[in-house]
């Protein structure tokens, strides 16, 4: 045998198979193939910080095999991912396989024929600065994690653990969780009010049908539907100044006024806007439009982007560039002309930019590898289901929309006055859809366009008022963070790089630090005790802006800029030095007991709630001397609506939270939203 390519996984190397043939033997490592033992710290702080590499068990037969083919092999060629973990896997089998053989390390962004030929025409050395960036992140975050554990172990509770970027992840998610209990809602009034152009109010028929159970207007466009003439300002303005209307007090005394006055078109603003396309996607981007748009976790996301990835369907989806290839931007033009149309081409090409100052490596934007090859046609290949497909179909609306011709709006303003009050309508009409054709249905989201078509009216003209419309508000407290605004929260802080995000949202749901409640993370009080101690004590590890400039000194180290073992020493070195004042000062933290509300029934002692390693559950206080534990119905006080039951709250085995009747499997009612009272949706 003369060449023999490993790449780290089993699908990906059926794909090069098709393209390189039989002269190449292509074997899988199957992901790392060492590591720093778990059993120990595995880096040797005395001496440069070197770290101990092992072959996990579990990995050993593997890499026998390797090393057998590798014997027979003349040259070896190390494809593995286009990524610092992708170098370091390359470099960890160069050096566990015979070394005298010539090794080249080959890199490809897509898994297509000319991409591979490409890459194994040009191959290269391993870049051993990307192989230390990544060395340097394995031992800070082992240092870290290995010396701050056992310390949480013995001042909290046993079994903790602690994460460099983690613990910022899930201290953003406690303050959050603060700055809502703490909010106090403040009441405020809306007032719109229904005009007409014409005296035909008997053409607009029970207005209350158009309002919802928050006493808003459930969608202007339901007033046109009935009177062309007719369209919804809102009051703004009082004697020049914005108003504010705290009260129902204030309100009705606004209305009384306004009942009386008259109403005259005081000024028409015309406008054309354009909407310009989103850039390609980059991981954090792709995540939470996949969060948004299909509900999809960011884990789940990258599982279903790492397949169409390994069978050839998109470029490599570990990126945090919007850069397009000059070939991928000609073939997407050409497809715009022919398939789209002439009018939807721009006459130059659109370049993006990425806003990151330390955009990793020669990456792509993630975008198809082919863009002739539509989401539909994905459907009944291979083992693409669904939520492939719908994956699939997102990027490929991205990328194609991201060279198409901006969308182009008529936007109208109509200023109002009723005697000293101000009413202002906007209105929007699409003059040419542009990139949003793509979208479809989905096109009024994508641009965000108002609902409202406003009739043609000129300035001074009088308006006949049909319906004052009041509303009750108040004001909302910041939102819980979920998994897309979190990791937007955290690209912006420069915390995390695109192979690190999900495995952070992971973590944090995992240990048991957060739970998911309708998609927004809510912090447990074992996560909130954790980040109060660290806040205490480590407050300048936990820090946003250290934790993002580690970052920083971790591309540093990618680009040649700086040395990894003297950047390890820098931090470690205070680290320990707070590490030995802490383990002497710090008192235990008393963990507060929750109360079940239940006795034990074999010694009557009260019931307390625990998290183990399958989540919640009720334990006997008295232990160790009283073993007792049982499962933990949470009930949220609703009924099932099938027969009767009491809804309590589950969780699949991936830690996602559902509600379900408590007489399972007899009823077989669930829930993915907080069910009401009153009929829901169930999840199939």
């Amino acid at each position: 045998m003369n060449n023999l390519v490993i790449v780290e996984s089993p699908t990906k190397a059926r794909t090069l198979q098709k393209f390189l043939g039989d002269k190449y033997q292509i074997e899988a490592s199957m992901g790392h193939v060492r590591d720093l033992p778990k059993s120990e710290l595995g880096v040797d702080v005395d001496k440069n910080f070197e770290p101990k590499y092992i072959i996990p068990r579990d990995k050993k037969k593997r890499v026998n095999e390797l090393r057998k083919v590798a014997k027979e092999a003349n040259t070896l060629w190390l494809a593995t991912d286009p990524d610092r973990e992708g170098e370091a896997i390359a470099w960890h089998l160069a050096q566990i396989l015979d070394d005298s053989k010539p090794s080249k390390r080959v890199v490809f962004h897509e898994i297509t024929e000319d991409a591979i030929k490409e890459a194994f025409e040009k191959p290269r050395d391993i870049d051993l600065k990307l192989v230390d960036a990544q060395q340097a992140r394995r031992v800070l975050d082992r240092l870290v994690g290995y010396k701050l554990s056992p310390l949480l172990w013995e001042k909290v509770k046993r079994g903790l653990s602690a994460g460099r970027v983690q613990s910022v992840a899930l201290r953003l998610i406690v303050e959050r969780e603060r700055e809502v209990v703490a909010f106090k809602p403040e009441e405020y009034w809306i007032i719109e009010a229904v005009l007409t152009s014409n005296v035909i109010l008997n053409k607009v028929k029970d207005l209350s049908r158009m309002r919802d159970t928050s006493n808003k207007l459930r969608d202007s466009s339901l007033v046109t539907q009935n009177d062309k003439n007719s369209f919804v300002a809102t009051l703004i303005e009082q004697d020049g100044k914005k108003l504010e209307i705290k009260n129902k007090e204030e309100a009705e005394g606004h209305i009384k006024n306004l009942e009386k006055a008259e109403y005259k078109v005081s000024k028409i603003t015309k406008k054309e806007v354009r909407r310009f396309p989103y850039p390609p996607f980059t991981t954090s981007t792709l995540q939470q439009a996949a969060a948004n748009k299909l509900g999809m976790s960011a884990k789940k996301t990258m599982m279903l982007a790492q397949a169409l990835y390994e069978h050839g369907l998109i470029t490599y989806m570990r990126t945090d560039s919007v850069n397009l290839s000059t070939q991928a931007i000609g073939a997407v033009r050409g497809y715009i002309e022919s398939f789209i149309g002439k009018a939807y081409l721009p006459s130059v090409a659109r370049v993006f930019k990425s806003k990151s100052k330390n955009v990793q490596e020669a990456h792509e934007a993630i975008r198809p590898t082919d863009v002739r090859e539509k989401g539909e046609g994905l459907r009944g290949k291979g083992n693409f289901n669904k939520d492939h497909v719908r994956l699939y179909d997102l990027i490929w609306k991205r990328f194609v929309a991201c060279q198409m011709n901006e969308a182009v709006l008529d936007q109208t303003t109509i200023d109002v006055t009723a005697g000293s009050y101000l009413l202002r309508a906007t209105g929007s009409v699409v003059k040419f859809d542009g990139w949003l054709k793509l979208y479809g249905k989905e096109a009024e989201e994508e641009g965000d366009e108002k609902k409202q078509a406003l009739p043609k009216l000129t300035e001074n003209q009088l308006l006949d008022l049909i319906k004052l419309l009041p509303s009750q508000h108040f004001t909302e407290p910041p939102p819980r963070y979920n998994e897309a605004s979190l990791i937007k929260k955290l690209e912006e802080l420069g915390i995390g790089r695109p192979s690190t995000y999900a495995p952070i949202l992971s973590t944090i749901q995992e240990r048991f630090y957060v739970e998911k409640i309708e998609k927004k993370f809510i912090p447990t009080a074992l996560g909130t005790t954790v980040i109060d101690f660290l806040m205490e004590y480590f407050a300048d590890i936990i820090d946003y802006a250290f934790t993002a400039q580690m970052e920083d000194e971790l591309d540093e180290i990618a680009r040649g800029e700086r040395r990894w073992r003297p950047t390890i020493e820098a931090f470690y070195a205070p680290f320990e030095k707070k590490l030995e004042e802490t383990e002497k000062k710090a008192k235990k933290v008393k963990m507060e007991v929750e109360f079940a509300g239940k006795k034990c029934p074999e010694c009557g002692k009260e019931l307390i709630i625990r998290i183990g390693k399958f989540g919640k559950f009720l334990a006997c206080s008295g232990f160790p001397e009283c073993k007792h534990t049982e499962s933990l119905e949470e009930k949220i006080n609703v009924k099932c609506p099938l027969d009767g039951g009491d809804i309590v709250v589950r969780h699949t085995r991936r830690r996602k939270t559902f509600y379900g009747c408590k007489n399972w499997p007899g009823c077989k009612f669930a829930s993915w939203t907080k069910p009401k009272n009153s009929p829901v949706d169930t999840k199939s």
